[in-house]
């Protein structure tokens, strides 16, 4: 019983995932961005509690990975390919009703998989990633439509701008294609498994947690797709100290 809990909690990531993807593909977007955070957490907690449990399977490895393609994946694709369907300027050549040049948005799930599959097979990703972890890329993507929520910035700032440029269909382009080089690059990442407390040790994860907390009080949503951007730019600036 207790080897199947990590297991359990793997599958609520993947009802998550299902559930935003039905609200995507309705245009629900803030719903879909709500339950992308809901599957993150459940993908935290279920490796949480297979080290507290101390129980460990091929299985559940898996489970993890397929789990993960549909929520980190396929519903942030579907997100990208709603938001560049809002903007008309979009490159014409119809198949249907739809802009073919938005199916760009479906790079995220293909090298979400890729990902994933050199993850599971790739012994030097215990402790660092080499190369963008699925759930940061889908936070990064999955939060626009709460970006896109939000109405004022603070000290009288305007949104209007980002607004604008999360629902430009090149700028989207560009994310997309950028993100999913990210996914696949042998960029090192620093993981946010803390083994100890020690500041030493743990430097990198300290300023990015003080950093990122920082932001969201400040920025609300807007800090959200900021905070992926620090990680990454705290990852190769600390390169040899994680």
């Amino acid at each position: 019983m207790r080897k199947n809990i990590p297991n359990f909690i793997t599958s609520l990531n993947l009802l998550s995932g299902c559930i935003a993807l039905v609200f995507a593909f309705d245009g629900e977007l803030v719903m879909t961005s709500v339950f992308i955070g809901l599957g993150a957490f459940f993908d935290f907690i279920d490796g949480f509690a297979a080290r507290l449990l101390k129980v460990n399977s091929s299985i559940g490895k898996e489970l993890d990975s397929l789990a993960d393609v549909i929520t980190f994946g396929l519903v942030p694709g579907v997100v990208i390919y709603q938001l560049m369907q809002l903007d008309l300027s979009a490159p014409g050549f119809y198949v249907s009703k739809s802009p073919v040049f938005t199916f760009l948005a479906f790079l995220i799930p293909v090298f979400s998989a890729i990902r994933l599959a050199k993850f599971n097979t790739d012994t030097r990703q215990e402790e660092v990633f080499y190369g963008l972890p699925t759930p940061a890329s889908a936070l990064f993507l999955g939060s626009f439509p709460l970006v896109l929520m939000q109405q004022k910035l603070p000290f009288g700032l305007s949104i209007d701008g980002i607004h604008a440029l999360i629902t430009n269909f090149y700028v989207l382009a560009s994310l997309t294609v950028l993100v999913s080089w990210l996914m696949v690059s042998e960029i090192r990442l620093f993981s946010l498994k803390f083994k100890s407390f020690d500041w030493e040790k743990n430097k990198v994860r300290y300023i990015f947690l003080g950093i990122s907390i920082a932001l969201l009080v400040i920025l609300h949503f807007v800090a959200m797709p900021l905070i992926i951007i620090l990680y990454v730019l705290l990852s190769v600036i600390f390169k040899d100290r994680t």
